[in-house]
C-alpha cells in the first residue's frame, strides 16, 4: 500500500472515523488531496467501470457514457479540495455522475426539440426507418432483449429524480439512505420517489409485461 494512502487511513483511525476507513475510496481521495497522484489513478481504475455503467443507464449510449465518465473524473479532479468524507465516496461520485448524465440528456432533448422544429417547418423529411417499424413488431416485443429495451426506455421517460432514484437503487444497489444523500433529500422522500416511479413504470409497461414486482428495487 502506498505510504500516502496508509497515512490517510492512519489519520482516520486516529480520529476514530472507522466508517470512513472502511471506505477505501475515501482514503484514496484524502491521499490525493494531500498530493498523492497515484491515489487518484487508483481511484479512477477502481471506479471507472461503475461510472460508465451508471452513465449508460441514463444515456443508453456507450460512446456517450465513456465521454461522461471522463467528464466525471475531471470534475472530481477539479473538486478534490472540496471533498469531505462525511459520507461514502461513491455517494459523492454518483451525485456528480448523475448530474453530468442528466445534463447530457437535457442537451440531447434540446437538440431533438430543435430538430423537431426544423421538421415541422418542412425543411427536411424524416420518415420512420426499418428499425422503427421493427421495434413495433409484436414478435420482436416478445423477445427478451426488446423487453429490456422497453424497460430502459420507460426508466428514461421518468421525471429526473425518480429516474435517478430507480437507477441508483436497482442498478447500483444503493439503499434509501445512500440515495437520499446522493440526491439531497430525506429517506422518506426517496421511498416516495421509488413508489411513484414504480406506479409510472407499471402504467407504461403493463401492456408489455403484464405486471411489475412489488419491491421498488425490482423495477
Amino acid at each position: 500500500m502506498p505510504k500516502a494512502i496508509a497515512a490517510a487511513i492512519g489519520a482516520y483511525e486516529h480520529q476514530g472515523r472507522r466508517a470512513a476507513v472502511a471506505d477505501y475510496d475515501a482514503a484514496l481521495m484524502i491521499a490525493f488531496q494531500k498530493g498523492g497522484d497515484l491515489a487518484f489513478q487508483e481511484l479512477v481504475e477502481r471506479n471507472h467501470p461503475r461510472v460508465i455503467g451508471l452513465a449508460y443507464r441514463f444515456t443508453n449510449n456507450a460512446a456517450e457514457a465513456e465521454d461522461l465518465a471522463q467528464e466525471v473524473f475531471l470534475r472530481i479532479y477539479r473538486a478534490r479540495h472540496t471533498y469531505k468524507p462525511t459520507a461514502k465516496f461513491t455517494t459523492w461520485m454518483f451525485r456528480i455522475a448523475a448530474n453530468a448524465s442528466l445534463n447530457a440528456l437535457r442537451a440531447r432533448a434540446k437538440r431533438r426539440d430543435d430538430l423537431s422544429m426544423t421538421l415541422l417547418a418542412g425543411e427536411e423529411d424524416h420518415p420512420a426507418g426499418p428499425a422503427d417499424a421493427e421495434s413495433r413488431s409484436p414478435d420482436h416485443l416478445l423477445h427478451q432483449r426488446d423487453l429490456r429495451d422497453k424497460v430502459r426506455e420507460a426508466i428514461q421517460a421518468l421525471p429526473e429524480k425518480q429516474q435517478v432514484a430507480v437507477i441508483l437503487n436497482k442498478y447500483e444497489g444503493l439503499d434509501h439512505a445512500d440515495i437520499a444523500r446522493t440526491i439531497g433529500c430525506s429517506t422518506m422522500a426517496v421511498k416516495s420517489l421509488l413508489a411513484r416511479a414504480r406506479d409510472n413504470l407499471r402504467n407504461r409497461l403493463f401492456r408489455y409485461l403484464g405486471s411489475i414486482p412489488d419491491r421498488p428495487s425490482d423495477v
